[in-house]
């Protein structure tokens, strides 16, 4: 071989190997965390898996370029802070926080790491950004805005219940964004002449208590607010709604096909595929305070007719036409 040769193919081999090396660096794998109030993945299906859709429809899957850290309090909001530090030794990207209670203690336990929310009443996600337009500091997200739809639900339900005078509101104590809810209700149904009951449980054990003193006070119908925590007790809830034969009126599709007579409020599965859009987006530069927080703007209708009929209830032909979804 010539010296002008072998030196040019030396050279070239030189320079070309820094680039083989890099092309055989692992891939950069993205670390998030998930701080949820209630149970494991399985439990807010098909929620989560919305959630994982979104991330894979921007290329992100989980496995491969994605890694997730999942903390979940079990219903009990008290291990929420401690879940809360315990992601933040492991440098995970970004913080999923699932509701009000858990983005509270993710806040608390970094100022550092980007926190995208989800399931946060609008007049609570106030106190936690600057505003929705510009949030400022490491939070952004979706509100639910389910505070500000209760007097649409409360009218909704005299459409159904026309007499109706009495209605409990069965919530979570431990959530602000339940206590938001409870006082917009409360504000609205006095504009409609109903008496509202105010009844917040803390734990399971609190449900048949709730339901007795609902029926003592000669509620004629259960408001639920729904959250992650009184998710996890769904099956006690409507067993004892059937029990006192009390209807159920709440804010999302999967609580009217569990067995409440109606539900009004966004999708919460889209309010889930759309947090991986905040994901997505920090994940790739941007700043949490620079990505204004949104707002569900389609909300839907679903009418439980087996639950009506359950209860002898007559649902009107003009709500039923008005329905995104009848359950028969």
């Amino acid at each position: 071989m010539e010296r002008r040769t072998f030196l040019g193919t030396m050279a070239g081999g030189l320079l070309a190997a820094p680039f083989a090396v890099e092309a055989q660096q692992p891939m950069k794998v993205a670390r998030l965390g998930v701080l949820s109030p209630g149970g494991p993945p399985s439990d807010l299906a098909p929620r989560f898996e919305a959630f994982r859709q979104g991330l894979r429809e921007r290329g992100w899957v989980e496995g491969q370029n994605l890694g997730i850290e999942w903390r979940a309090a079990e219903g009990k909001l008290d291990r929420l802070p401690d879940l809360a530090e315990e992601l933040v030794p492991l440098k995970v990207d970004v913080i999923f926080a699932i509701n009000t209670p858990a983005t509270q203690a993710a806040k608390t336990a970094t100022s550092t790491i980007p926190i995208v929310f989800n399931a946060i009443a609008s007049t609570t996600a106030t106190h936690l950004v600057t505003s929705l337009g510009r949030p400022g500091g490491n939070l952004t997200g979706i509100t639910t805005i389910s505070a500000e739809m209760s007097g649409k639900r409360l009218q909704l339900m005299r459409e159904v219940l026309p007499r109706i005078t009495r209605a409990t509101v069965l919530w979570d104590v431990g959530n602000e964004g339940g206590k938001a809810n409870f006082r917009q209700i409360e504000a609205e149904g006095v504009r409609l002449g109903l008496r509202i009951q105010d009844v917040g449980v803390s734990g399971p054990n609190e449900l048949r208590g709730a339901f007795e003193a609902a029926t003592r006070e000669r509620a004629e119908a259960i408001i639920l607010v729904d959250d992650a925590l009184l998710s996890l007790y769904r099956p006690g809830i409507f067993e004892l709604a059937r029990k006192h034969r009390l209807p159920v009126i709440s804010s999302y599709r999967d609580l009217a096909e569990a067995g409440a007579l109606l539900s009004y409020g966004p999708n919460a599965p889209d309010t889930y595929r759309r947090s991986a859009y905040f994901v997505d987006r920090i994940l790739k530069g941007a700043q949490p305070a620079d990505l204004p927080v949104e707002q569900p703007t389609k909300f839907e209708l679903i009418i439980n007719l087996k639950t009506a009929k359950a209860l002898g209830l007559t649902i009107p032909p003009s709500l039923l036409a008005r329905a995104d979804l009848v359950i028969e």
